[in-house]
């Protein structure tokens, strides 16, 4: 195996609490938005495109004003979790750190620019990743982020380790294995590998 590359949210950590404060507090410097943004409905959302998130939370909208606004949200976000990072959950950064003396640890997200960077900051693992890559710099899909990130370092055999249909799809688009979380947001159908602990990668690799 060339590599591993990691998802973020749902795999990494949780910071659907911290988001939800942050997006919240945009939203409620706009009288004419009556929305309530939840922890529980971000885990439903995160790990979709973040176009395809603002279509939904703000439908009432046109795409123009959906994006507008879902930047001003992840623009506010960013510092929140800097001030109140996400919950890491068990052995993540020990498992990584051990990984990552194996094998190039790689991330590919779908979020904004700035996000993975802010991630690993706050998990101490910066120096752990050898490559990242998200459509807020791409402008691509996270199947096509993963095939740009392989092309790049001239990876022919990765896995991907995540949580959600989506991630799972990316998989089958990018022609590689999937390890689902099984403690993470989503239940995605037809992986390869599972693990209940982010630590049993360590038995998979």
């Amino acid at each position: 195996m060339d590599a591993i590359f990691l998802d973020i949210d749902g795999t990494l950590w949780d910071s659907t609490y911290t988001v939800a404060e942050a997006w919240n507090e945009v939203l409620e410097k706009k009288p004419e938005i009556n929305l309530v943004i939840t922890s529980d409905l971000l885990k439903t959302l995160f790990g979709r495109p973040l176009p395809e998130i603002a279509s939904v939370i703000f439908a009432d909208y046109d795409k123009e004003t959906q994006i507008k606004l879902i930047d001003e949200c992840c623009e506010k976000e960013h510092e929140f979790l800097d001030a109140k990072p996400g919950i890491i959950f068990e052995g993540v950064v020990e498992t990584i750190r051990e990984l990552a003396k194996k094998y190039p640890v790689c991330i590919v997200s779908n979020c904004e620019a700035g996000y993975i960077e802010l991630v690993t900051d706050k998990l101490g693992i910066k120096d752990c990743i050898t490559d990242f890559e998200c459509p807020g710099y791409s402008g691509l899909a996270k199947g096509d982020n993963i095939k740009l990130v392989m092309d790049r370092n001239n990876y022919k055999d990765i896995v991907y380790v995540g949580d959600t249909q989506g991630d799972f799809e990316a998989t089958r688009k990018a022609g590689v294995p999937f390890v689902f979380c099984k403690y993470g947001f989503g239940k995605p159908e037809g992986y390869e590998y599972s693990v209940e602990k982010f630590s049993e990668l360590l038995n998979l690799f």
